[in-house]
């Protein structure tokens, strides 16, 4: 899948920016320290130069698709904007942390990015969906079925992990938005980019199917690290530069990636 892009200069330094941020990592992790300046730090690194990187990526994409005329220009724009929505987040995240020197609450201003990612992200699966020739044929028992069935599987599996015990705060509406918003805002994305995958078998010979592919692991990966961030905060376990932080840099990772297989250029060597 990546055969293309491994003789690519910005595929290297993204890839060695990600080997980089890893090492870092594990280094900070096995310290066992989680709480001071090194963790902080961290965060900041992680979070805006990764997402950073991959926005400018995107963003630069979508002019090889002749901009927001082309649907998959349409498609792009809108996952570089989720990815910005990342890096938001993350700013405003380590503003917090390293310049006010407190820890950020939950909900804080960092929702507006890391929440406002979900509609950028569904957006692009539908245009996504368009893109790839995939059509849903909504008479089909079988098409019915998935639209039904994908997006429940995707909220059980949250229900059953996160919020099937979860205390009510009344007197905090917003973070009861945020903490079902979360879950079933992903679980349609994610759902679309599934369907989508489906049914680009035949599209463009296969190469949109393996492309596809790639913003749907991004998509998972995002929901995992969002579920994740959600699950240690409601049991008081999360801190920066703990496991959390590294899901997190999977995701833009790949969805860094992603944006980069998406490159016109890319998609006219491999046809």
């Amino acid at each position: 899948m990546l055969n293309n892009l491994k003789k690519n200069f910005t595929y290297q330094a993204v890839f060695a920016l990600f080997v980089f941020l890893t090492i870092w990592w594990l280094l900070l992790y096995f310290s066992e320290s989680k709480t001071g300046y090194p963790n902080y730090l961290f965060g900041v690194v992680y979070g805006t130069f990764m997402a950073g990187v991959g926005t400018i990526i995107g963003f630069k994409t979508v002019k090889y698709w002749g901009g927001i005329h082309s649907v998959m220009g349409r498609v792009v724009l809108a996952l570089s904007l989720g990815l910005f929505a990342e890096f938001f987040g993350q700013v405003v995240f380590s503003f917090y942390n390293i310049f006010l020197g407190i820890e950020i609450p939950y909900p804080s201003l960092a929702d507006i990015g890391f929440f406002g990612n979900i509609p950028f992200y569904f957006i692009g699966a539908l245009f996504l969906l368009r893109a790839s020739g995939g059509h849903l044929n909504l008479s089909s028992i079988k098409s019915q079925a998935q639209i039904v069935l994908i997006p429940a599987c995707v909220l059980f599996f949250s229900y059953y992990l996160f919020l099937q015990n979860y205390t009510f705060d009344l007197s905090n509406s917003l973070l009861i938005f945020l903490d079902f918003g979360y879950p079933l805002g992903q679980a349609l994305y994610v759902s679309v980019a599934i369907l989508t995958y489906g049914l680009s078998k035949n599209s463009l010979g296969g190469i949109m199917r393996k492309k596809i592919f790639l913003v749907l692991l991004a998509f998972v990966a995002q929901y995992f690290a969002d579920f994740n961030f959600l699950f240690q905060n409601s049991r008081g376990s999360w801190y920066n530069g703990g496991y959390g932080d590294y899901l997190y840099l999977v995701a833009y990772f790949i969805m860094t990636l992603a944006l980069l297989q998406l490159n016109v250029k890319s998609l006219k060597k491999e046809s």
